[in-house]
């Protein structure tokens, strides 16, 4: 794995992504490595995964350093990918856990709302910018589940940034981390539940969850389907330095 760092010598996994220079984003490569660990975990069933980011921060996103060799249709087959992703992790049959430091943005921080348990440093923040910054439905539906439609809608809307108490209190963080010692007590109170009755529970609360799937598919889809997507996020990207640029004067 070069994005990746494992630890898989016990029954609880700690997969962290390892591209620090580039904020953890979700290149392509990362996604792979990511998606082939995650099917290990469904064959060898750990009893947690935990994810976590190396450096400064969890996972900023989608990588766009390359954006001027992709097209339309390559970053389509990205986002597709990327959703195949969280689907794995959101129905996972193993507990699955994320620990946020630092930014969480976008894919990154669908990544974290489609894990189990998901615990936060007191320095997190969380961004949804992909719809109001290029047009893509992406985890929309999990991101309600967890807090609200209302509050989902103010935060993808607006693309704003969510401090971590904020996102605790709306149901996106399940706690928050004062050290190590806190991982283990917070993972073992979950998995005093046997597997299958966790199943159970989730698949009661959720009876249409393959049909759900099939459909937050379908809508990233016809939303990254629309022609100019390249275009598109080469906006949001130039708009995005551009308001660093003024911050920092």
């Amino acid at each position: 794995m070069n994005t990746l760092q494992l630890d898989l010598n016990s029954h609880i996994w700690r997969v962290t992504l390892d591209r620090p220079q580039h904020g953890n984003a979700l290149s392509a490569q990362l996604v792979t490595e990511l998606d082939e660990v995650l099917a290990r975990a469904e064959r060898d069933l750990p009893a947690a995964v935990i994810l976590a980011g190396s450096g400064r921060h969890f996972c900023t996103g989608f990588d766009l350093s390359d954006l001027a060799e992709e097209s339309d249709d390559t970053l389509l087959a990205r986002f597709v990918r990327i959703e195949l992703l969280l689907q794995r992790i959101a129905r996972a049959p193993y507990l699955t856990v994320a620990i946020a430091r630092g930014r969480a943005m976008g894919a990154g921080a669908d990544v974290f709302a489609a894990c189990r348990l998901r615990l936060a440093e007191g320095n997190a923040s969380f961004a949804f910018p992909g719809a109001s910054g290029f047009g893509l439905v992406l985890g929309t539906r999990r991101l309600a589940a967890l807090v609200g439609s209302s509050t989902a809608l103010n935060w993808i809307e607006t693309g704003r940034g969510v401090p971590a108490a904020e996102a605790q209190r709306a149901g996106l963080v399940s706690a928050f981390l004062p050290n190590e010692q806190s991982i283990a007590e917070e993972v073992s109170q979950q998995l005093n539940m046997p597997t299958h009755m966790a199943a159970a529970l989730r698949s009661a609360i959720e009876p249409e969850a393959g049909m759900n799937d099939a459909k937050d598919l379908e809508r990233l889809v016809r939303s990254a389907a629309l022609p100019g997507l390249r275009d598109r996020i080469s906006t949001y990207v130039q708009r995005a330095m551009a308001a660093r640029l003024t911050v920092t004067d």
